[in-house]
């Protein structure tokens, strides 16, 4: 049920992550081919199944449909689905889920844009405080530090390389704590570790110019946090048996 669920979410997300940056409503109109702009029909808009079934192609014109578009509903069906079989069916999952999505957004729209739109990350802040109060208030002082801290750090990142990180990020990141409490410190080594290993890698194929253009950051912070979602806890205690004992 989960997965459903993730699948149905994800094809909004395709939709948010084409439309948001461009101003464009996402409600109106529907759905379309991006080449002859035909409407696409409700049996073929069917999460991953229908581009599966027209072989990735559009049944108007023929012309392909990017993957991208199963990929991400494919990747937030997995998601929701391992959330939820980590953490249990709990009132948690309100918080969880809906955060899960934004990282997935927010990924896919830095990645094309190189933005982190505060059309996200702004709403994204104000439910997760709401939402928190409501089902984990014992846990809002937590968060609200980890949200601080994980805004200061990459603060101060990005002031001190400024090429290399944007205010976007910035606010990613303090929304990240708020939503994961302690478990933001793992998130965010994990995205710098991956980050930079990508980095490294770029620079090593493509030379000095891999420097002057340089990598979205969001899509990493939105690995660490989903990887926080399912092992933060576990992460956090693995460090401390092995580190601080």
């Amino acid at each position: 049920m989960a997965a459903v669920l993730g699948a149905a979410i994800g094809s909004f997300l395709n939709v948010v992550i084409h439309r948001l940056p461009r101003g464009e409503s996402l409600v109106h109109p529907r759905s379309r081919c991006p080449s002859c702009q035909t409407q696409i029909a409700g049996y073929d808009n069917l999460p991953v199944v229908s581009w599966l079934l027209l072989r990735g192609r559009c049944r108007a014109c023929g012309e392909p449909i990017s993957p991208r578009y199963p990929a991400v509903e494919l990747l937030t069906a997995l998601s929701f689905a391992a959330i939820v079989g980590v953490r249990g069916v709990e009132e948690e999952l309100v918080v969880l889920l809906p955060f899960a999505a934004v990282l997935i957004a927010v990924a896919g729209i830095d990645l094309d844009h190189r933005i982190v739109p505060n059309r996200i990350v702004v709403p994204a802040a104000v439910y997760g405080l709401i939402a928190s109060a409501l089902v984990r208030a014992g846990e809002l002082p937590e968060l609200l530090i980890a949200g601080a801290g994980a805004f200061m750090f990459l603060l101060l990142a990005a002031l001190a390389y400024p090429g290399g990180m944007g205010m976007g990020d910035v606010k990613l990141a303090g929304v990240m704590g708020l939503y994961l409490g302690l478990s933001v410190v793992p998130a965010l080594f994990i995205a710098f570790l991956a980050g930079t290993a990508v980095g490294v890698a770029r620079i090593a194929r493509e030379g000095g110019g891999a420097r002057k253009s340089g990598v979205p950051f969001a899509p990493f912070l939105a690995l660490g946090g989903l990887v926080a979602l399912l092992a933060g806890p576990e992460l956090i205690d693995l460090y401390e048996e092995n580190f601080l004992s």
